[in-house]
């Protein structure tokens, strides 16, 4: 296994200081030493998997997935108890399942879309992209990231080291002082907490939450 929860034997694309693993799950499907192909699910327990998934993020959008119960996603999916803890030891880990299918496509934009998320912009269009990138994903999906990446459980993911690499890279190349010291602070106004107070308590907007990043993203890296 790799520092980010991957088995060796994954593809996962790579850009420049990004590690292979940075990705929580990624590849999605893991390979069997001396197998040829992926894993293969069983008919049943893909069905499973799934009416968990959806059943969760339902119960997960009507109120803060932290106050989700095992036993209310057990009910709603129509699964037994046995079934659900096979898979899933708490409600969390089932909302950082449904985020990583969202967080993955920023990934893959990240490492091979078009400019400016993608390679082939300057640093400052880069970072100002991947707040709004960032901003997008926890506007559509805040009730998952809260139930999945808060406190010091966000700093633990393969997702997070993901986007530091990927802002620790976009440093370097602005030649900002100390990439890996900024690195962090440049992160940390996407926490899902900071995020919820902003548009919850303050009453911020979306747009306004990004255009105060894609500002800070500029004069940070020079753009």
């Amino acid at each position: 296994m790799d520092p980010g929860g991957n088995r060796r034997n994954g593809r996962v694309p790579s850009e420049g200081t990004i590690p292979a693993g940075a990705g929580r799950e990624l590849p999605v499907l893991d390979l069997e030493p001396g197998r040829s192909g992926p894993v293969r699910e069983r008919a049943d327990a893909a069905r499973n998997r799934m009416r968990v998934l959806k059943a969760a993020e339902r119960l997960f959008a009507t109120r803060d997935a932290r106050h989700v119960t095992m036993d209310e996603i057990a009910k709603a999916a129509g699964v037994g108890r046995a079934t659900l803890y096979r898979r899933y030891p708490d409600p969390a880990s089932i909302a950082t399942a449904l985020l990583d299918e969202h967080e993955r496509q920023v990934q893959g934009h990240i490492l091979n879309g078009p400019p400016p998320l993608g390679p082939g912009a300057s640093p400052a269009d880069r970072l100002a992209a991947f707040y709004v990138a960032m901003i997008d994903l926890l506007e559509r999906h805040l009730h998952l990231v809260l139930g999945a990446e808060t406190g010091r459980a966000r700093f633990g993911t393969g997702a997070y080291r993901f986007w530091r690499a990927h802002v620790r890279m976009l440093l370097t190349e602005a030649r900002v002082p100390d990439p890996e010291g900024m690195a962090d602070a440049v992160l940390a106004p996407l926490a899902p907490e900071v995020y919820q107070f902003q548009r919850h308590t303050l009453g911020l907007s979306q747009a306004r939450v990004t255009e105060a990043l894609v500002w800070s993203a500029r004069r940070l890296a020079g753009g």
